[in-house]
């Protein structure tokens, strides 16, 4: 049981490490209110988690990648508080641009991990 524990926050640690890189590179590169970084972050991480789920990993390998990295790669609060910053700013293009690009694209991309995991 705390083996699982090490392993959820190992990869938590790891995952939100990650999460800050991408985050500093993509707003260095990329100026603007839409939030880009966060997007690429949640579509990389739906896609990679659809592709895990697919391939079935062991339950260790579930724990690590999934529930850990994954978990604190990916930013759910982040998104909702970018998607009600816009929406209080009334900057509806990219309200509606983020919100339909992470929810649409997400659940795509996780869908084609899935199946691509499936099929590996």
């Amino acid at each position: 049981m705390l083996s699982n524990f090490i392993l959820v926050g190992c990869g938590a640690a790891l995952g939100a490490w990650g999460r800050y890189i991408v985050s500093k590179l993509v707003n260095r590169l990329f100026s603007g209110n839409f939030p880009l970084a966060t997007l690429l972050i949640n579509l990389v991480g739906s896609f990679i988690l659809g592709l895990l789920t697919g391939l079935a990993i062991v339950k260790w390998g579930s724990l690590l990648l999934c529930t850990g990295v994954l978990g604190g790669f990916t930013t759910f609060s982040t998104l909702n508080n970018e998607l009600a910053t816009l929406w209080i700013n009334k900057d509806w293009k990219n309200f509606w641009t983020y919100f339909i690009f992470t929810y649409g694209f997400g659940l795509c991309l996780a869908g084609l991990g899935f199946l691509w995991g499936l099929h590996i």
